[in-house]
């Protein structure tokens, strides 16, 4: 029997041997994948994201236990910094998540970053499908915590949730830029902290004055009265409804007392139902799609590329040393190399 015939069953030691080729760039996973790429597609994704010392890894082990107590099985997926010395996981938050080891409803996976910029793992995407096709309801991917450069996430996941502390100097720095803009939901985590109710208050006025920037600008109308300016040939009712948008919550929480869960874990379930009732959870899959492909199609064209140029120029390092020594021209190798491939 396959790996994927097993793990279509649900067999743990199978997905995380699959997980184990996926991280390891086994070619032999391609063929699992590939099997099991048409039974994925059920599971609610969440992203959790935020600045380090946020208090993503107790808050999302104080989700999945509410998820379990709904009766749901979940997948962790959590992306830790590589080590410098070995390239591995630290795992941390599997220590983290140490109260779920022993439940056959939780299945914990830790993947190093390897240098990969955005927070999260090259193999995350990969192994999120392999949780889905397990038959995991719920897949939480925890992302390594990097700042603002952190929206990959956004790319996979149908909820995404940015974490936020008070007390780390500037509030709101984490919170600007991509952040903002990716957020579903917003986590005030370790509100029992001084400067917590700031914290709404600014991402409060965060989020109206991203309405504000949207509104129409405002002119002269005949008389010299200040009026909203219209879209030239559109009716003013269309323009004054217009699309359906979600404006993310704000859940202040204390996760590790489990304190304001519940009513993050319903802001969730309002969000997704938001997705399916106005169509935006197709558009998202399409997003993903188009991310995961392109992904995989600039690792495929990248060790092509590698082979060929070790076929024809030698070793990468030897290259690298010709370059450095401006013996050869990088752009007239890349152009050689992106040529051969078309």
């Amino acid at each position: 029997m396959s790996l994927a015939d097993q793990i279509l069953k649900g067999d743990i030691r199978s997905a995380s041997r699959l997980m184990r080729q996926i991280d390891d760039l086994d070619p032999a996973a391609t063929a699992e994948l590939r099997a099991l790429f048409p039974h994925t597609g059920k599971a609610l994704v969440l992203g959790v994201t935020g600045s380090p010392g946020a208090g993503k890894s107790t808050l999302t082990d104080r989700l999945v236990a509410q998820y379990r107590a709904q009766g749901k099985s979940v997948g962790v997926i959590a992306v830790d910094p590589s080590s410098p010395f070995t390239g591995g996981a630290i795992l941390g938050d599997r220590i983290r998540m140490q109260g779920h080891a022993t439940d056959p409803g939780v299945f914990i996976r830790s993947l190093a970053t390897r240098g990969h910029l955005g927070g999260l793992s090259r193999a995350t995407g990969d192994c999120i499908r392999v949780m889905d096709a397990m038959g995991r309801e719920v897949v939480i991917v925890e992302t390594v915590g990097v700042g603002q450069d952190e929206i990959d996430i956004a790319q996979l996941a149908h909820t995404t949730l940015v974490v936020v502390v008070p007390g780390m100097g500037d509030d709101i720095q984490a919170i600007k830029a991509g952040i903002l803009e990716v957020a579903d939901c917003f986590v005030v985590n370790k509100a029992d902290l001084d400067g917590a109710d700031r914290m709404v208050r600014e991402l409060t006025a965060m989020l109206e004055l991203r309405h504000a920037v949207r509104e129409k600008p405002m002119d002269h109308d005949a008389h010299h009265r200040m009026v909203r300016a219209k879209a030239e040939g559109r009716p003013v009712e269309a323009e004054r409804q217009g699309p359906e948008e979600w404006e993310p919550p704000i859940v202040k929480t204390v996760a590790a007392r489990d304190q304001g869960l519940p009513e993050l874990v319903k802001a969730i379930a309002a969000h997704h139902a938001f997705l399916e009732r106005t169509g935006e959870k197709a558009a998202r899959e399409r997003s993903r799609a188009r991310s995961q492909f392109l992904s995989l199609l600039r690792d495929r064209l990248l060790r092509a590329g590698l082979d060929r140029l070790e076929r024809q120029k030698g070793k990468l390092d030897e290259v690298a040393e010709r370059i450095a020594r401006r013996e050869a021209d990088p752009y007239l190798l890349a152009d050689e190399l992106a040529s051969a491939a078309s």
